[in-house]
């Protein structure tokens, strides 16, 4: 036993040395000055490296534009959305049942407030139609803030909320608004043919959907809202809309719609990519 406590009180001590060890003066094997000496290489090496990231951000900074991407990787077709929002691109409401389209108006009522025509004509220009709205820059002086042009609520129509406030979801005729995501630089038509809207129900359901109203007429996406410059160049830009009005739905059954942009430089969307150039959402209008 005490073979055993001696061992102990040997390496206890064995221990207590090397954590600091009184005749040499070392702490943990090493000295003040070696200490000072790995402490300060280590403080210059990681000063180096932050050094280097530095300069290294500082030149790419350099290379960017503010109002322009460096580099951008061109769709061939945009994405298209929906409003108003509903889960899971799903538009469900019961007529009789108030409280189950009042989200889906004031979603609308929202999202159309910057459209009200007192203010587009303050902030926007009355452009000419069917032709590129084109504002380049002057060698290296930069024409910005570019202009944009106007998008008024009005021109829904039926689907403005204006004649109608409660966008035909009372009546089951309910208004869809599309919109094409923003991709800065596209010419999205040539010839002066702008893109335009069409949709239609999926195989199973094509006998439930009945008319449809497109506004603007033809349900199209003029081109003088092309190109896009960016939002910082152009801070007043207005996205223009297309507004889907269904006049005689089948009630109470799912119908499952398809909208897609047709354009004649804009390539069709493949099934490898299901949301370029169309969206698909689930309509469902109960009456009881």
């Amino acid at each position: 036993m005490s073979a055993a406590k001696e061992e102990e009180r040997k390496g206890s001590s064995e221990w207590r040395e090397f954590f600091w060890n009184p005749r040499t003066h070392e702490l943990m094997g090493r000295t003040a000055s070696s200490w000072g000496l790995i402490l300060l290489f280590y403080l210059v090496f990681y000063l180096f490296l932050a050094g280097m990231f530095t300069l290294t951000m500082y030149i790419m900074l350099l290379t960017l534009d503010d109002y322009k991407p460096t580099w951008q990787d061109r769709l061939a077709t945009p994405g298209m959305m929906i409003r108003p929002k509903g889960d899971q691109l799903e538009i469900t409401y019961s007529i009789s049942e108030t409280e189950s389209w009042d989200g889906f108006i004031q979603n609308l009522n929202t999202f159309l407030s910057p459209y009200n025509d007192s203010y587009q004509v303050q902030s926007n220009d009355n452009c000419p139609p069917d032709q590129y709205f084109i504002q380049e820059d002057s060698g290296e002086v930069r024409n910005n803030p570019k202009r944009s042009c106007q998008f008024n609520r009005t021109m829904l129509e039926e689907c403005s909320g204006v004649s109608d406030r409660f966008y035909g979801y009372n009546r089951g005729q309910p208004c869809i608004l599309i919109k094409l995501n923003r991709v800065i630089g596209m010419l999205p038509g040539k010839d002066g043919q702008s893109p335009y809207v069409t949709c239609g129900a999926k195989r199973e359901d094509s006998d439930k959907m009945g008319l449809l109203a497109y506004y603007p007429p033809n349900g199209t996406f003029n081109l003088m809202y092309y190109p896009y410059y960016g939002k910082k160049a152009q801070v007043n830009y207005t996205q223009p809309l297309v507004a889907v009005k269904f006049l005689n739905v089948s009630m109470n059954t799912d119908i499952n719609v398809e909208c897609k942009i047709n354009s004649n430089t804009l390539t069709e969307g493949s099934e490898r990519d299901k949301f370029a150039g169309r969206v698909s959402f689930k309509l469902r209008i109960n009456d009881k």
